[in-house]
């Protein structure tokens, strides 16, 4: 592919690493809505400014500067939802699989100052959603107890960290004991497995009471134990769907334990700026599962099928 050039407004930045998302994957093997090929994939990218367009703003970094890029493209003006054209960096725009992209100047931020380019690539659609459900939407408080579902992923590892630094006591839960012991040592109080017998009675009782926010992204058949798990008066909010429909929903759970049951996709430029500060202000370092070379990126794109990963996979550029 040719260097980009930026046009007015746009800022051509050097990209370093890139992160992969579960996105990348579905849209290789054509499992993506509104498919429009050939693409360049990748939403997450962390580099430095390499120049600049006509008339951009004062305000945008220099060149030279370490930045992140936000992946969340044209959300519109309705903080409550995005507009019908926005999208996700990757497909149909350009991504980060790569060694340049220009973007407008607004989708470029500096990078927080405490992390490298790998841990800064896992950071923004992972951080960004994570805020968004955690913050925006589930509007998690200090004190709350708030249960993370198939703590592991980046999104999930993020929301963890995110609703520890604010303060909420926060629990897990993974297949895996490994993940969740490695959940702990990031600010996880306990968790549990998913798969133990009768895990929400269990959980619950270690964890002294029900959750006040639960944050998902598995629904499926698994959603209805998160409704016994919830405290009355509780949140659930999830952000994807990767055991599927949730069927045969009992209403009497949600009404009378005055539940709210809440969606959540990306976030806005304002989630976004305020997800970086609470990441600049608490210290926090997203988790880096591999970093592999852009040259190896079907290597990486199969670990992360795989479904093994604790954090995120990542590309390194050179």
């Amino acid at each position: 592919m040719p260097t980009p050039t930026p046009a007015a407004g746009e800022i051509l930045v050097k990209l370093h690493a890139a992160a992969l998302n579960h996105r990348d994957v579905w849209i290789q093997k054509g499992q993506y809505a509104g498919l429009r090929l050939p693409c360049t994939l990748g939403a997450d990218g962390a580099g430095e400014i390499a120049a600049h367009g006509e008339n951009v703003p004062a305000e945008a970094p220099a060149v030279g500067t370490r930045v992140l890029i936000n992946p969340g493209l044209r959300w519109g003006n309705n903080p409550r939802a995005q507009a019908k054209d926005f999208v996700v960096l990757g497909m149909p725009d350009p991504g980060t699989f790569a060694e340049y992209i220009t973007l407008p100047a607004r989708y470029i931020r500096p990078m927080p100052a405490h992390l490298s380019f790998e841990q800064g690539a896992a950071l923004p659609l992972a951080g960004l959603t994570a805020y968004r459900a955690a913050f925006t939407r589930a509007q998690v408080q200090a004190g709350e107890r708030v249960l993370v579902t198939g703590v592991g992923g980046g999104v999930a590892l993020l929301a963890a960290q995110f609703c520890a630094a604010r303060g909420a006591e926060v629990w897990v839960t993974s297949s895996s004991e490994e993940k969740l012991a490695r959940a702990q040592a990031l600010g996880a109080k306990g968790g549990i497995s998913y798969n133990a017998e009768n895990w929400v009675k269990t959980l619950v009782q270690q964890a002294g009471g029900p959750f006040d926010v639960i944050i998902d992204s598995a629904a499926g058949d698994a959603f209805n134990s998160l409704l016994d798990a919830a405290a009355p008066g509780g949140r659930i909010v999830f952000y994807g769907g990767t055991l599927g429909a949730i069927p045969q929903l009992p209403p009497a759970k949600v009404f009378w334990k005055q539940l709210s049951i809440l969606g959540s996709t990306m976030g806005t430029e304002q989630d976004f700026e305020e997800m970086l500060q609470l990441v600049t202000e608490k210290g926090i370092v997203p988790v880096v599962d591999e970093v592999f070379p852009l040259a190896q990126g079907e290597a990486a794109l199969r670990r992360l099928e795989a479904g093994a990963q604790f954090g995120k996979v990542v590309l390194k550029i050179v």
